[in-house]
């Protein structure tokens, strides 16, 4: 066994030896990491970060929305964790470069990274303007591109420490969708780059994967009629799912017919399975599409 994995298992022994002996886990599994968490100022984003730093990374909170972004760094902070807020637009073409000069500045490296923003903007495709597709790829494609790009040279290092990429995908990436064009298009894509940096980068000991989210109860699935919006490039965006004039979703027996497990996923379940791929327990796992669905699509 190389020295790196001997480490690696060494850290899952004394994680699960400290959880067995009491609620307590000093360290936790990324104790020492230094991770960066996109889209993380809610849902998903938040939860992971919140997650990451209970397990020791230190983390770096990117949004959109400044004010959301501070307020978890700020709660992992209180909580006596380390983070940093740093606040932009990742379609920005001189956001990536701040994003890792100020992470560096902070913290002095890279761990992990979790290209995570994005938002839906649906339309059926005979609708779909060339701007409402592009916005897509450039959320969900070209911006994590650029971050990565701009983090090679912290994260293609043989100096023995873990480095893990997880891209966040969807389940309309791997099957398609229903008014999902642009998004399912840039949702397939990033499966793509994944597999790439996996096949370019693993020389260097990182390993990049995917999750594939259905289901997850965000500001994205929740009924488009609760007017959640969001501003991107001074245009304004209707986010969620259209439910009709009543307001109301339908029933459960409806909606998960074809969802073994009959619910929606939690935020916290999701962050659960980025830490999965992100933890000692898949030191051994790259270029991977794990789908979190509830079941949905077997």
């Amino acid at each position: 066994m190389s020295s790196v994995a001997a480490n690696r298992v060494e850290v899952l022994m004394n994680h699960l030896s400290a959880r067995s002996a009491s609620a307590s886990h000093p360290g936790g599994l990324l104790a020492g990491q230094v991770a960066i968490v996109t889209g993380a100022g809610q849902g998903i984003g938040g939860a992971t970060a919140l997650l990451f730093a209970k397990e020791g990374a230190s983390v770096v909170v990117s949004d959109l929305d400044d004010n959301k972004g501070k307020a978890i760094a700020t709660q992992i902070n209180q909580s006596g964790g380390k983070a940093i807020a740093v606040s932009g637009d990742v379609t920005d073409p001189a956001f990536p470069d701040r994003l890792i000069d100020e992470t560096i500045k902070a913290f002095g490296k890279i761990n992990i990274i979790i290209n995570n923003a994005g938002f839906t903007f649906d339309g059926m495709i005979h609708k779909t303007s060339d701007k409402q597709f592009q916005l897509m790829l450039d959320v969900h494609n070209i911006a994590p591109f650029r971050i990565l790009r701009a983090a090679a040279k912290h994260m293609r290092v043989k100096d023995g420490e873990p480095r893990s990429i997880v891209n966040i995908s969807s389940t309309s990436g791997l099957h398609g969708n229903v008014g999902q064009v642009n998004y399912a298009t840039a949702k397939a894509g990033i499966v793509g780059l994944t597999k790439t940096v996996a096949k370019e980068w693993g020389a260097f000991g990182v390993r990049c994967n995917t999750v594939a989210f259905g289901y997850v109860d965000t500001r994205l699935t929740r009924a488009k009629e609760n007017g959640e919006t969001m501003v991107v490039g001074g245009e304004k965006i209707a986010l969620g799912i259209p439910m009709g004039a009543k307001k109301e979703a339908p029933p459960p027996a409806v909606v998960f017919a074809d969802t073994p497990l009959k619910r929606a996923g939690h935020v916290d379940e999701a962050a659960g399975s980025v830490l999965l791929l992100c933890s000692p327990f898949a030191s051994y796992i790259t270029g991977h599409t794990l789908e979190v669905t509830g079941g949905k699509g077997i």
